[in-house]
């Protein structure tokens, strides 16, 4: 299959990654157009707490600029963006359009496999989803709750049953960096089109963790009502990891360093091309 290369697309190197400024419509349609010709695509995602992750741990930063795109998933990225002379007009966050991805994959015939969360939460979000969107095929549905070690018995058969299920589309919710790691290490044996990284999704639309409200996530403050509703958990990361990425943000900035997050060579070409890979057909 001929290798089809998209247009270019600026990238905004922000802490050592390189982040995709697609619109959420661009990245949908590279995902359909993934899945129409059976090509292969890592997504992920970043927010203030990813690119600390990735500041201090060189490991994480280079498997997230293994993703063949990265997007942006937190006004304070936005922000450092903005800080360092660069723009990202689109944020985006998986709760928001996964009814979106839902109905597009139902009407092209796509199946999904959610992974991820307690046992039981990802089970119950495929159901409420479906019944959501009659004619939708989700063929799998399994907690997080196993050994990621690479090559432990209980990682080999996750792999094999996902693949076993034969999904198109597959949804990691482990949280960062566990998703991503995963991802990044079982990605050449999965047997899938599309791998996103979808964080507290399944929680959110099982209802077992509530969202802020409409008005605070449309207006940049989804980050203080998720302090609000989980104090004990998440204060370390916004009350110290924010300030934190907006000092580090000006330190790139005083040094002039806007091309931190170059891919280096020989890396997939994220937000360039969709590289095709063998894949047995459907």
């Amino acid at each position: 299959m001929e290798v089809q290369t998209l247009p270019h697309l600026p990238c905004v190197n922000l802490l050592g990654v390189t982040i995709d400024p697609l619109p959420l419509q661009d990245l949908l349609g590279r995902m359909e157009q993934a899945l129409r010709e059976n090509q292969r695509l890592l997504i992920a995602n970043v927010n203030t707490h990813a690119l600390n992750l990735a500041a201090e741990h060189p490991d994480f930063r280079t498997l997230l600029n293994r993703a063949d795109i990265v997007f942006c998933d937190g006004i304070g990225v936005r922000l450092g963006a903005w800080l360092t002379g660069q723009r990202l007009p689109h944020r985006y966050t998986p709760p928001d359009w996964i009814d979106e991805l839902c109905r597009r994959c139902r009407d092209g015939g796509h199946s999904l496999f959610f992974l991820g969360a307690k046992p039981g939460v990802a089970e119950r979000a495929a159901r409420i989803l479906a019944a959501r969107w009659p004619g939708l095929t989700i063929v799998g549905a399994q907690h997080g709750y196993f050994d990621k070690t690479p090559g432990s018995a209980e990682n080999d058969q996750m792999v094999a049953q996902i693949n076993a299920a034969r999904p198109q589309v597959l949804l990691v919710g482990f949280g960062m960096p566990l998703q991503e790691e995963w991802l990044d290490a079982n990605w050449s044996g999965l047997d899938v089109n599309v791998a996103l990284t979808v964080g507290a999704l399944f929680d959110y639309v099982a209802g077992e963790v509530p969202r802020p409200p409409r008005w605070m996530t449309d207006h940049g403050l989804e980050w203080l009502g998720r302090l609000l509703i989980e104090p004990g958990r998440l204060w370390r990361r916004y009350l110290v990891g924010n300030p934190l990425f907006l000092w580090r943000a000006l330190g790139q900035r005083a040094l002039g360093q806007r091309a931190l997050g170059q891919r280096a060579l020989g890396q997939r070409a994220r937000g360039t091309k969709i590289s095709p890979q063998s894949r047995r057909e459907r």
